[in-house]
């Protein structure tokens, strides 16, 4: 019989073996991070026992108490996620999204601007207000739009009664109080350039007009630059008439230095002026008949020429022998008018032509490169005279275009139009001597009439404003 003794010794030992298979199959499969158990040295493995896949249940021993088995529990480890970089944090949802931050854009990017400038004439004065975008400083402007409006008779009419021809300015300053914002009006310029109309004057004469006019914008609420009155000379006349066209025409946006030639006849006198494209233009033409300037990083060499007293009224005077030789007009207009010419004109075209010859021939220079085919427009009386007898458009003086034979009929059927205008057919017919015997243009030259473009006054004043804003130096 075995001793107690030895009994309990060997319920010892069993129990102790069995605790440490236990520890050993806990040890083994515990849960370990992927971090550390991919990194578990080898050495660690290799101590540990053999792993127990299906351990033998113990076959209890009589006399050995027994107790409860204690079914296992597994709890898995819940998974362990890598921290996240900070970088790729992810951005928490907004609900509400923050309202956009307005970036004002820069004030040179997108001003707007006015410009006003008066016109002068011979026969009426022309005020235009135009309102301008500059979206980049160093480029051109935007027209966004242009006022215009204008009162008869010009300035010259009050030569004797400045005050008079001051009032017409205070009315149609009240036009630009009405298109410019008031809170523009001090930033505002004002300007006014007088033509031929005034440089026919005295001197005197002329000046104190002038010198009313100053009066007239001092006590206006808009800017009044330094020399904001002056007399315009000719040369600047024709420059500032070719800035605006080629600027509503387009190409002086353009890099192929394409562009127009400009014709305007007013009523005191009459401009030329285009780019030439020989070289023998520009040779062959008086020193004083080529100007120079700079615009928008552009240097511009212009054929350009005014011809004071060949505007169409004073030709009229001329053709009649209407002017003396200080250019006013002499007592026996009257006399000439009714007796002298217009027994001529009603007898036919070539009288009235051969009359009008003498106003022009050997004054007028002809420039080598209007024998080409170069694109002018012709505005001011060129386009109104056309109007009045019917052209409209394109305008071709051929022999076989109605050009001329408008001019014919009207100058044979002269009795039938006179009450419409009695001069119209002097008129005509001293446009077409103009063109053909002055420039010499070819008789299948092609003309753009035009009194607008882009609903924009073909005339120097828009040049005239840039010429302001940017300072030409026409030379």
């Amino acid at each position: 019989m075995t001793s107690p003794t030895l009994l309990l010794t060997l319920s010892l030992w069993l129990l102790a073996g069995s605790l440490l298979t236990e520890a050993t199959y806990y040890r083994h499969h515990r849960y370990i991070p992927h971090f550390y158990r991919y990194r578990e040295h080898s050495a660690n493995t290799e101590n540990l026992l053999p792993e127990i896949s299906s351990p033998v249940r113990e076959v209890p021993q009589p006399g050995v108490p027994t107790y409860p088995e204690i079914p296992e529990v597994f709890h898995p480890a819940p998974e362990v996620i890598p921290p996240i970089p900070g970088a790729f944090h992810p951005v928490p949802e907004v609900v509400h999204p923050a309202p956009e931050v307005y970036q004002p854009v820069p004030e040179a990017s997108s001003r707007v601007f006015h410009g006003i400038m008066f016109d002068a004439g011979s026969t009426g004065t022309r005020i235009h207000i135009y309102k301008f975008i500059q979206k980049d400083p160093v480029e051109l402007p935007v027209l966004d739009n242009e006022m215009y409006h204008a009162v008869k008779p010009g300035l010259s009419a009050y030569k004797d009664n400045p005050e008079e021809g001051g009032n017409t300015i205070r009315q149609l300053l009240k036009i630009a109080k009405k298109t410019v914002p008031e809170e523009e009006w001090r930033r505002t310029p004002v300007v006014l350039k007088a033509t031929a109309g005034l440089r026919l004057l005295p001197e005197d004469k002329a000046s104190a007009l002038l010198k009313e006019v100053q009066e007239v914008f001092d006590e206006s609420p808009f800017f009044v630059p330094n020399n904001s009155v002056s007399l315009m000379n000719g040369t600047n006349e024709g420059v500032l008439a070719w800035v605006t066209v080629n600027f509503l025409t387009g190409h002086l946006y353009s890099n192929t230095r394409r562009t127009v030639g400009i014709l305007d006849l007013g009523g005191g006198s009459t401009q030329i002026t285009f780019l030439p494209k020989s070289k023998k233009t520009i040779q062959s033409a008086p020193s004083n008949y080529i100007a120079r300037f700079n615009l928008f990083n552009h240097t511009y060499q212009l054929y350009t020429h005014s011809y004071l007293g060949n505007g169409l009224y004073a030709a009229r005077l001329a053709t009649l022998g209407a002017l003396g030789a200080d250019g006013r007009v002499s007592s026996a207009f009257c006399h000439l008018y009714m007796h002298l010419f217009f027994p001529k004109c009603y007898a036919g075209y070539k009288l009235c032509y051969y009359e009008v010859m003498k106003v022009i021939k050997g004054i007028v220079h002809q420039p080598y490169e209007v024998k080409g085919s170069s694109i002018f427009y012709a505005f001011s009386y060129y386009f109104d005279r056309a109007v009045e007898s019917g052209l409209i458009g394109e305008w071709a003086p051929t022999k076989e275009s109605p050009f001329l034979q408008i001019i014919i009929f009207l100058c044979n059927k002269m009795t039938k139009y006179r009450a419409i205008s009695p001069f119209l057919c002097m008129d005509m017919t001293y446009i077409t001597c103009l063109l053909k015997e002055g420039f010499g243009f070819k008789e299948n030259t092609v003309l753009q009439l035009a009194k607008k473009v882009n609903n924009v006054e073909t005339s120097w004043a828009l040049g005239a404003t840039f010429d302001y804003f940017r300072n030409l130096n026409i030379h």
